[in-house]
């Protein structure tokens, strides 16, 4: 077994990082691994991960070192024999990663969005960027709108959002709340962050960003500038809330949602997304291999968390119930706690994405270390809305039934599969990817 073809094996079966802590090639040059990309991965969780993994391959002195470029950093580690490792960071974007796999001056892309078409077409030479052992999906992330602590406002929907950050709403008056001008901040042009403020607030809407935002390269700047302007409005990565406000959001017909780790972590908060390392299939480092699967096992996750992201790891959770939930989902909340994960599915496909599939072992392990795989799980299939209730109702189940069949496999035996149709939407149906995030699937244990 070659070693790419081991680690590969470590990441799909599910192994603690410890299984991997043979030791890794060290260049006589001392660089073993370059990453560039999302600044919201690489300013503090990136180089955490690479301190948890050198840590686990035994090295000594393990610290950072600054670089006279702004957003960029050197993790280094020393044998016992005094040889220093170098992983090299650049943080100013994710489309920086991309051209930098393209340009063969980067191992890895850390990426706070999914990769573009043209950037798959752009990196065809490396493989399937797409494809389950590539992309990976390391942690979740929320983007936050923040205020100054002192405004009164608490909600916006996704539709006034958009107005804001266009510049047709000019006052918070125009908003329904008050104290003027608003005054916009937003990240540039390079990062993942305003990728996907884009992508989820502006471009579905076919608006473009106000002219007269400020814009920042830091999300801790930009979030310690608007915690000092009274009309100040910005987004951010969750972690880099602050000293600023988050406000509630919603989404089409969704409820107002805070941006909470639970939430969050099932990616039914409108404004959650992924983080992502970028493998190259027909990559070679062995150093970019081991902290994708580092990144992946528990202690990774913690490391995650540990950085102020929401980690994958699968947790019970209770769930209120509401007069706006269906009844028979009430009941459900009252006898069985909901775990902290959603499958979800390819576009236009009934096949689970990466992260489904990254989750099943995850969800697996929680119901086998706590006894839950003997008719104690229920599976509670979404969908969007159409102009056949009934169609929505089957596909609902449909789609249960799929992470029925994987979970089988390895031995569930379900208690009930439901559907619930195109109720209770956690995001606009009026848009290809709030359609995929109503696509989903529950999963809740007794």
């Amino acid at each position: 077994m070659t070693l790419r073809v081991f680690f590969l094996w470590l990441l799909c079966a599910g192994l603690p990082s410890t299984a991997f802590a043979a030791d890794l090639p060290i260049t006589h040059q001392g660089v073993v691994l370059r990453i560039q990309g999302s600044n919201t991965i690489g300013a503090a969780l990136g180089p955490a991960l690479v301190e948890g993994l050198m840590r686990e391959q035994g090295l000594l002195k393990v610290r950072r070192e600054v670089s006279d470029q702004a957003n960029e950093l050197r993790v280094v580690g020393q044998t016992a024999e005094g040889q220093r490792a170098v992983v090299q960071i650049a943080a100013h974007g994710s489309s920086t990663g991309f051209t930098a796999l393209k340009n063969a001056t980067a191992d890895l892309a850390a990426s706070s969005r999914p990769v573009k078409d043209s950037e798959i077409a752009a990196l065809q030479s490396l493989g399937d960027l797409k494809s389950a052992g590539a992309e990976q999906v390391i942690a979740i992330d929320g983007l936050a709108i923040i205020l100054h602590p002192q405004n009164p406002l608490t909600q916006l929907d996704t539709e006034q959002l958009a107005r804001i950050f266009s510049g047709e709403a000019r006052t918070w008056e125009d908003v329904g709340g008050s104290g003027g001008t608003i005054h916009v901040y937003a990240r540039d042009d390079q990062s993942g962050t305003f990728d996907t403020f884009k992508e989820i607030v502006l471009s579905r809407r076919g608006k473009t960003l106000s002219d007269a935002a400020r814009r920042f390269e830091s999300s801790e700047q930009l979030s310690d500038a608007v915690s000092r302007d009274p009309q100040g409005i910005g987004f951010i990565g969750l972690p880099y809330v602050r000293q600023a406000k988050a406000l509630a959001i919603t989404d089409g017909r969704s409820q107002a949602m805070l941006p909470h780790s639970s939430l969050i972590a099932t990616e039914d908060y409108p404004l959650s997304r992924r983080l992502f390392l970028y493998l190259p299939p027909r990559g070679d480092n062995p150093w970019a291999q081991a902290l994708v699967a580092f990144a992946q096992s528990s202690e990774g996750q913690a490391i995650v968390a540990a950085n102020g992201f929401i980690a994958q790891t699968v947790q019970a959770m209770s769930v209120t119930p509401n007069a706006l939930m269906p009844e028979a989902y009430q009941a459900l909340s009252r006898h069985a706690q909901r775990l902290t994960v959603n499958f979800r599915f390819e576009e236009g496909s009934a096949t689970l994405d990466n992260k489904a599939r990254q989750d099943l072992s995850r969800v697996f392990d929680y119901l086998k270390q706590h006894d839950k795989t003997d008719r104690r799980v229920t599976l509670v299939g979404f969908g969007d809305a159409k102009s056949d209730p009934a169609r929505a109702d089957l596909l609902s189940k449909l789609r249960a039934m799929a992470v029925r069949r994987e979970l089988v496999k390895s031995g569930v035996v379900f208690r009930e599969i439901r559907g619930f149709g195109a109720e209770m939407p956690v995001a606009t149906n009026n848009a290809d990817d709030g359609r995929i995030k109503n696509r989903r699937v529950e999963v809740w244990v007794y």
